[in-house]
């Protein structure tokens, strides 16, 4: 009898799908690792040119120089510089961030016309806020409606672009040229440094002799020399590092800008940063109880807060001790209110049309309360003007509180228009305002030349 051929089992040919489909599911189950983000400069010679063009320009304006106009042209060239570039490769402003270049051109020219310190430093600190308000914002143009948390979070990824960002570019556009094989088309570092040890002892040589034929040659050579003391060394070699320290952070500007400035999406826009967690109840109790607290203050010291010289005649107080007495409390005051009312609005849930309208109605009548006291305040350091004439220390409260008060009023119809979001843009043209407001030796200046004898009288007195 014929024997039946078995058939052949082949165990290579069962083991390999199940291994193969392991292998398949081990792969998809594997996190995949997301790619570095490039930064879109298509000509990386053209950055490192301009950023090292202006280190230079930074220690040519500054170096040894009192800070005055070089701040705002320096300033200037920043601006031209990253502009040139962004629209080199491409890159062009939206409508809505041209408008920081006029907060930045104001401050800019009141850094080297005013003289008053406040102002100045007011005026540094708005020119380059601006400044870095555009790197975040030039893509995008929402810069208006961030909120405080974006102001933090953009700057502080601003300031974190500065530090690594520039390496980032530099190691992306490293792994580009030796993906390309053009690494051997860069410059020849190592040749031009073979040539200069070759060619030094014969250019001294040639120098040496040219120097023995001719008197003048001889000088500008020895001052030529000169310049290579070890002190110029040393001053040399810190211009240098500095140049290249500013260079470095100019570039991670302008690759932020590129990269992280189209304004996507903003902290709380599609859901709260913080989820409102406490009842309207609970935050209704703690505004009513405020406002029967102002509303008390205010009528039972009515006639204290307003009765001007007539007050100071019954009680007995000078006019510093009547200006003097409560007037930072008052600030401190009107400060917390204006927390506490933009603290509880946040954390606050109102779910009803009737608890916004409620909420809305007591905001609205602490804001009007906190408003009387700032105007007792108001009064009691025009007091002090009055009567002691214009200086520092009375113009900074007496400009303080009208900005004050003008955020105060912006809160509540924000508050009416369910735009609290706009609160940090509101805070940001207020601030500005005071700085703009600000002016007081040109008051003190009118005063003396106005009032000469009434202005001494008083400062005698005083």
């Amino acid at each position: 009898m014929e024997s039946k051929k078995q058939p052949v089992t082949n165990i290579e040919a069962i083991a390999i799908p199940s291994a193969q489909g392991s292998i398949a599911d081990s792969v998809a189950q594997t996190p995949q690792i997301k790619p570095a983000e490039k930064i879109g400069i298509k000509q990386p010679a053209r950055l490192w040119v301009i950023v090292l063009l202006l280190g230079w320009m930074f220690d040519f304006l500054f170096w040894k120089q009192s800070i005055g106009i070089n701040f705002a042209l320096f300033s200037t060239l920043c601006l031209l510089g990253g502009t040139y570039l962004l629209f080199a490769e491409g890159y062009r402003p939206v409508r809505n961030s041209l408008w920081l270049l006029f907060p930045f051109a104001f401050f800019g020219v009141i850094t080297f016309l005013r003289q008053e310190p406040l102002t100045i430093f007011l005026a540094y600190a708005f020119s380059v806020f601006s400044t870095g308000l555009l790197a975040n914002t030039y893509l995008g143009g929402r810069w208006f409606q961030y909120s405080l948390l974006d102001y933090f979070y953009k700057f502080f990824w601003l300031i974190g672009s500065m530090i690594n960002r520039p390496i980032d570019f530099f190691a992306q556009v490293r792994k580009e040229q030796v993906a390309k094989d053009e690494i051997k088309k860069l410059l020849p570092v190592w040749g031009i440094l073979r040539g200069l040890v070759i060619a030094l002892p014969i250019v001294a040589c040639f120098a040496s002799l040219l120097a023995s034929a001719d008197v003048v040659f001889s000088q500008k050579l020895g001052d030529f020399f000169g310049l290579f003391s070890v002190g110029k060394i040393a001053e040399y070699f810190l211009r240098f590092v500095l140049i290249f320290f500013y260079a470095y952070l100019l570039a991670g500007v302008f690759l932020h800008t590129v990269s992280r400035s189209k304004d996507e999406k903003l902290l709380g826009e599609d859901k709260p940063v913080i989820k409102p967690f406490l009842g309207f109840t609970e935050s209704a109790v703690v505004l009513g109880s405020v406002t029967v607290l102002f509303f008390a203050f205010v009528i039972i010291q009515f006639q204290y807060f307003f009765g001007g010289e007539t007050n100071i005649g019954v009680a007995g107080y000078t006019y510093s001790q009547y200006a003097r007495r409560g007037f930072n409390e008052l600030v401190i005051v009107a400060f917390f209110s204006l927390v506490m009312i933009l603290g509880l609005s946040t954390v606050t849930r109102r779910e009803k049309e009737t608890e916004k309208k409620v909420y809305s109605g007591l905001s609205v009548g602490i804001v009007a309360l906190v408003m009387v006291i700032l105007v007792s305040a108001y009064q009691r350091i025009s007091l002090a003007i009055d009567w002691h004439g214009f200086s520092r220390l009375r113009i900074y409260p007496r400009v303080f509180l009208v900005w004050l008060g003008v955020l105060l009023v912006a809160v509540v119809i924000l508050e009416i228009l369910h735009k609290e979001r706009y609160f940090a843009f509101a805070a940001l043209l207020a601030s500005m305002g005071f700085e703009h407001h600000f002016q007081p030796m040109l008051f003190l200046r009118w005063q003396i030349n106005t009032f000469p004898c009434l202005y001494l009288l008083r400062h005698a007195k005083e």
